[in-house]
């Protein structure tokens, strides 16, 4: 990257290509259409004759749409640069994409920087042919790279455990070294006395590996051969395994075609492999509300103007209200209530308005038509969006920083308010003229814009009109807008602020519009103290620039409100019905009003009928006197105190219904900064724990992160967050597993993601089917891999404890290391790829088997324990077996009796045979490739073994020919096998077997339904899952069942 060229002035007017990583700060450099930004520039002038340019911030956010940059005024017919001269001063390098301060002196003026002005390296120039732009951060310094810090380092709860039974291994290994050892030491002392128990080794002549007059020296070398002699317990090529199978189930998950959303072309993408197994064992999901439950695609569905609401339009919530009160929908109009029909939906994307008295220029005759008007002009002057008009159709089309923002230029312009051109400093509209009839063109000279934070929660401009007056056009949040209100502009407010609960109350998003008209001496002063502010570069021109803005946003006259729709998304309902059903929890933290969330919490079902509310919100007379008051300290204490209470009362509210009740704990986002103190927070979890849902409104980006955190560590279970938005990212990275979705609000949460989904219905799939199979497949694999190790190590313990401690070992070296790479390796890696105890259909129809992973039940310690046991036990049987047939008697027809080679060889065929048919009892799910591996790892073993044999002494050393000359031509070899085989596999079968039919896991209740044909049978499948849904349950299934059973909710 850094080996790409750019354009950089030379200093006499010409341009020489030179890479970016010899770019150095005070260049100029130009820019070219579609080509990326070398470093962090400061915008010059552009190709446009009002230095605007086009950006595209995709590599930086995510997001897709392009940003509008402006360089100075003073700059912006800069072509000549010979004679350019500038001082840039500006704030130190920081990872804030969307600050910066600094000022330019030029022309010995002083002129304030602002993001405006700000290109940043990695961003690409769109729709302009060129800019020039003067470099200020390189390198490392660049915003970028400052951003680009590690993610946070995430480990399976599986991996973690199994690093301590790998740990666990190791004291095992010690253990049995010693023991040996010991054992070793002592044996070699007792050869000093008279007759000599081990004369094949000849103790009297031996080195020190087996001299008795050296014993414990001999013990310690013993101690390091056992060391390397056992160390096949540990079962290294466990780690390589599961990380191809966790990449193999990644592309699975990725080519999923059930994940893919056709409209937006974006199939599931999991972008790390750590995590597949926590899938499965998700215990509380906690999600973002707009973008994730709904579309984050708004549409302009309703307003109020002058005390009169307009539209309608019936939202889902509004349906679904209506559908759990059993009541019809009613329209309130001209002709009086009557049952809502519902309209043909506008072919318009962002706008389903529908009222006559306000569409095709009807507006005209209403009442307050001079408000409606200025309502309407607000809204096509009051943005930041970009005109695009097609030179063919003449159409134009929008490009918006917000789906909102974008949803209100389009009514404007339904509405008879076309926003058509942007210059730097003008915006032009075409509007209807009441007196005329006909459009006229009307063109607003553009101020300042006092751009829209989270703090302000409003955005306002500063305009002139054609007749010279200065308007302040204003739009926010009614908690901010009502209380700037002038006394004379009050006159619709009662009538305003209930239509706007209304519309909270349909799960509406409403944003209130005003005014003010401004005295050229008031707007001179303001315009002096903002350019001020603007041009300082201390650490608090935020906080200035905000004082200034007070002064002059305030005493606006109230025009009205807006109310977009952002719909559910298709099977949110459904979804979490499904997840409801498998035992796992969801919390939704969203910014929204508490009314608008609860709304939304009823369409999908998250809340129902009979189901307690506990609010906690602080709106006590007190806390309210003591904010007029101003007094922080009192404010504090008494709202701490107050949000105490309320949690210790939720939680008495709790104890006393003994569980027959399902409730919901709903706060906001005041009261959640003082639940989440460290002396309160274990006091709110455990109330949130005991709610059947939790909903957290008001809630900031860093509040969704703490509360992520609470979960995660109070917990100790898997948490899963999800998120479409750059305001997610905290949480999706607290999280235990972060799911970003690929929504409206760019990719930002997808890059900060572990697994990327397009749509909340594909988490359905995601974590039931997938998650189970995967936890489920890992579990299985980590367990045989323990297995069958421990049954080749305790072969190989037992024999040197058959041979005194000797350090001598059961079988050829090369039988040593290949068993692990070649006869075992391949069976594991089929079983955590393709294994499936039941198919996605009944993972889906039976949810209840989810809480197999959720309760740890394939990976518990006791059936962990429960497989090292059974590789004991077969080690045992097999070792005994085989030592008990084969000795003392003739082994051939020969006479000769079976030396330890053959032993060796014998036993190790039957390991081979017994973990490979151990692999095929556990295996549920059968395919060609199974049996592939699993029989062709044991013909393998044959034919190594006489491929081994054939060579030379010098290299096969104690394989040499031995199956051939010994083992093949023996039955007794072939019946040995067969038999210990059979009886090592006995135990495991006889215990699985009674566990299958008298004890059954979940998976084995579906297995049976399945075996016995009743999967069909909706009567007995309904009887089933209803196990996993209990009154204090979620989603649309519960909802039904508590209808349907009443007294369950009393």
């Amino acid at each position: 990257m850094n080996n790409r060229k750019v354009k950089v002035h030379q200093g006499d007017g010409s341009f020489k290509q030179t890479v970016w990583k010899d770019l150095k700060v005070g260049d100029v450099v130009k820019v070219e259409k579609d080509q990326f930004f070398p470093a962090d520039l400061v915008l010059l002038s552009s190709s446009y004759e009002d230095a605007v340019c086009y950006v595209e911030t995709m590599n930086l956010d995510g997001e897709t749409n392009l940003k509008l940059k402006q360089s100075l005024e003073a700059t912006a017919s800069l072509n000549d640069l010979r004679n350019f001269r500038a001082i840039v001063k500006c704030e130190d390098p920081n990872a804030n994409l969307y600050s910066f301060v600094g000022t330019m002196d030029f022309q010995e003026q002083q002129y304030s920087l602002s993001p405006q002005q700000l290109l940043l390296r990695d961003s690409k120039l769109r729709n302009t042919d060129h800019i020039y732009g003067a470099v200020i951060f390189t390198g490392h310094d660049t915003k970028v790279i400052q951003n680009s810090t590690n993610p946070p380092s995430k480990r399976s709860k599986i991996e973690k455990k199994m690093d301590r039974i790998i740990y666990f291994l190791f004291g095992l290994l010690f253990l049995m070294a010693f023991i040996g050892s010991v054992y070793f030491g002592i044996k070699t002392k007792d050869d000093l006395e008279g007759r000599h128990k081990r004369w094949y080794l000849k103790p009297q002549n031996a080195d020190v590996f087996f001299d008795p007059n050296r014993a414990p020296i001999a013990a310690v070398y013993h101690f390091l051969t056992a060391l390397l002699l056992y160390s096949y317990l540990i079962p290294i090529s466990l780690y390589v395994s599961i990380e191809i199978v966790k990449v193999l189930q990644s592309v699975f998950i990725n080519r999923d075609v059930h994940m893919y959303y056709e409209e937006a072309d974006r199939p599931a993408h999991a972008r790390t492999s750590n995590l597949n197994e926590e899938l499965g064992q998700v215990h509380t999901i906690l999600s973002d509300k707009t973008g994730t439950l709904t579309c984050n695609s708004m549409e302009f569905i309703k307003c109020s103007v002058a005390g009169t609401a307009y539209g309608y339009g019936f939202t889902e919530v509004e349906k679904a209200m209506a559908k759990r009160n059993g009541s019809p929908l009613i329209v309130k109009g001209k002709g009086g209530e009557q049952p809502f029909d519902s309209p043909k939906r506008s072919s318009v994307k962002g706008f389903n308005f529908f009222d006559e008295r306000m569409t095709n220029g009807n507006w005209t005759h209403e009442k307050h038509s001079d408000i409606i008007q200025k309502f309407f002009r607000l809204l096509a002057v009051c943005h930041t969006a970009i005109p695009d008009v097609d030179e063919n159709t003449g159409k134009v089309t929008y490009e918006a920083e917000s789906p909102d923002e974008s949803a209100f230029v389009i009514a404007a312009r339904e509405l008879g308010f076309e926003f058509f051109k942007r210059t730097q400093t003008t915006v032009s509209i075409n509007e209807l003229d009441p007196v005329s009839g006909k459009r006229v063109e009307r063109t607003y000279k553009l101020l300042n814009v006092l751009e829209f934070n989270s703090t302000r929660k409003r955005m306002s401009v500063i305009v002139r009109d054609e007749e010279g007056k200065l308007l302040l056009l204003c739009k926010g949040a009614d908690s901010v807008m009502f209380e700037r209100l002038a006394k004379n502009g009050r006159y619709f407010e009662e009538e305003t602020i209930e239509h706007v609960n209304e519309y909270a109350d349909a799960g509406l998003r409403t944003l209130i519009l005003a005014y003010r008209e401004l005295s050229e001496n008031e707007y001179r002063a303001f315009d002096e103290k903002f350019t001020e502010a603007k041009n300082s570069i201390s650490a608090d021109r935020e906080t200035l620039i905000d004082d200034v803005t007070e002064e002059v946003e305030k005493d606006l006259i109230l025009l009205g409100a807006t109310a977009v729709e952002d719909k559910l998304q298709q099977g949110v309902p459904e979804c979490i019905d499904k997840l409801a059903q498998a035992g796992i929890k969801l919390w939704v933290l969203t910014g929204d009003k508490m009314e608008t969330a609860i709304n939304i919490g009823y369409a999908c079902s998250l809340l129902r009928q009979g189901m307690k509310q506990i609010t906690i919100i602080l709106e006590s007379p007190e806390i309210k006197s003591l904010e007029k008051d101003g007094e922080k300290n009192a404010i504090a204490k008494a709202s701490k105190q107050s949000v105490l209470r309320q949690i210790t009362e939720g939680k008495a509210q709790v104890a006393n219904s003994n569980n027959s009740e399902a409730f919901a704990l709903i706060i906001d986002g005041k009261s959640l900064t003082y639940a989440l103190a460290d002396d309160i927070k274990d006091l709110f979890l455990e109330l949130a724990i005991s709610c059947a849902s939790v909903i957290c409104c008001r809630s900031s980006p860093k509040q969704k992160a703490l509360v992520t955190r609470l979960v995660k560590e109070g917990t100790k279970k898997t948490t899963l967050a999800i998120g479409d938005g750059a305001n997610d990212v905290g949480m999706l990275q607290e999280a235990d597993i972060g799911i970003g979705i690929s929504g409206v609000e760019g990719m930002q949460a997808v890059m900060s993601s572990d697994i990327a989904i397009a749509q909340f219905r594909f988490l359905e799939r995601l974590l039931l089917v997938h998650g189970h199979w995967c936890y489920r497949r890992i579990s299985t694999m980590i367990c045989y891999f323990f297995y069958k190790n421990i049954t080749f190590g305790f072969t190989v313990f037992l024999y040197e404890a058959y041979a005194s401690f000797s350090g001598q070992p059961a079988y050829n070296d090369w039988f040593l290391s290949l068993y692990n790479v070649f006869f075992t390796s391949l069976p594991v890696i089929a079983l955590g790829v393709f294994d499936q105890d039941v198919s996605a259909r009944f993972c889906l129809k039976f949810p209840l088997l989810y809480q197999e992973g959720v309760q740890n039940m394939l990976f518990s310690w006791r059936r962990i324990i429960g497989w090292m046991l059974n590789g004991v036990i077969s080690a045992v049987i097999i070792f005994f077996l085989c030592t008990t047939a084969l000795s003392p008697q003739a082994f051939n027809k020969d006479g000769k009796i079976a030396e330890y080679q053959i032993l060796g060889a014998t036993m190790y065929t039957c390991v081979v045979w017994v973990v490979n048919c151990q692999m095929a009892l556990a295996i549920s799910y059968f395919t060609l490739i199974q049996h592939v591996v699993i029989w062709g790892g044991i013909a393998l073993w044959y034919l190594f073994l006489l491929a081994y044999g054939a060579m030379p002494p010098s290299l096969s050393t104690t394989a040499y020919k031995v199956f051939v000359e010994s083992l093949a031509p023996n039955p007794m070899f072939y019946l040995v096998t067969l038999f210990v085989v059979v009886s090592a596999l006995v135990p495991y079968f006889v215990y699985d077997a009674i566990q299958m039919r008298f004890f059954p896991m979940y998976h084995g209740m579906i297995q049976w339904i399945r075996y016995e044909g009743r999967g069909e049978d909706p009567e007995f499948c309904r009887m089933v899952r209803q196990r996993s849904i209990k009154t204090t349950t979620v989603g649309f299934t519960a909802r039904s069942l508590a209808r349907t059973n009443p007294l369950e909710d009393r």
